[in-house]
């Protein structure tokens, strides 16, 4: 799979935007009603959702509500994730920004980088 870097910067009322690597929009993150994060595509379609875990992370959907993978706290800051077999899927990292910066391989990168894809979250 192709690496791919989304960016995650802070939205509009408290939601996330994510960016690819050409700063084209590629979707949206906004907290949820009673808790956790909904992902949204850049046409407003729902992609998934992530609700915080017991350690500090979160676990991490799809739309049809099946795992799509699990984040953790990095061990030097940042954000692990994990997709729903256990393998490394990428690495969240704060950047100058006040945003955050997934660097992750293939389609991971569309569930966890609309996390936005956001540091763990």
């Amino acid at each position: 799979m192709t690496p791919k870097r989304v960016t995650s910067v802070p939205g509009l009322f408290g939601g996330t935007d994510h960016y690819d690597e050409n700063g084209s929009l590629i979707g949206y993150s906004t907290p949820g009603l009673l808790g956790g994060v909904n992902h949204y595509d850049a046409n407003g379609a729902p992609v998934g959702y992530s609700t915080d875990s017991l350690l500090g992370g979160a676990n991490h959907y799809d739309a049809d509500g099946n795992p799509a993978g699990f984040s953790t706290p990095g061990l030097f800051g940042g954000t692990d994730y994990y997709d729903a077999n256990g393998a490394h899927a990428g690495t969240g990292v704060p950047n100058l920004i006040s945003g955050s910066t997934f660097y992750g391989d293939g389609d991971d990168a569309g569930i966890f980088g609309n996390d936005s894809f956001e540091d763990g979250q």
